[in-house]
């Protein structure tokens, strides 16, 4: 997928356990698991912008638009 997703990093930089993220954002931690592990198929505004309030970050920060590399060399 060419989003990954950066949870993992902002949750080690505020040494916060996925369990506390989920509490505080209002989410299950399965919920958050299938995010943070790069299996969600969407996720609403409204997440991502209590993920941030509490992360104190921008959305950017968790996540990122990567390039496919199998896409890039069919291209060649």
């Amino acid at each position: 997928m060419p989003i990954a997703v950066d949870i993992d990093v902002m949750l080690a930089k505020r040494k916060m356990s996925v369990g506390e993220l989920a509490e505080r954002v209002g989410i299950t931690p399965a919920n958050l698991a299938v995010l943070k592990n790069g299996r969600a198929k969407a996720v609403r505004f409204s997440t991502l912008a209590a993920l941030c309030e509490v992360l104190e970050c921008q959305p950017g920060d968790l996540l990122r638009w990567e390039t496919d590399g199998a896409a890039d060399a069919t291209m060649l």
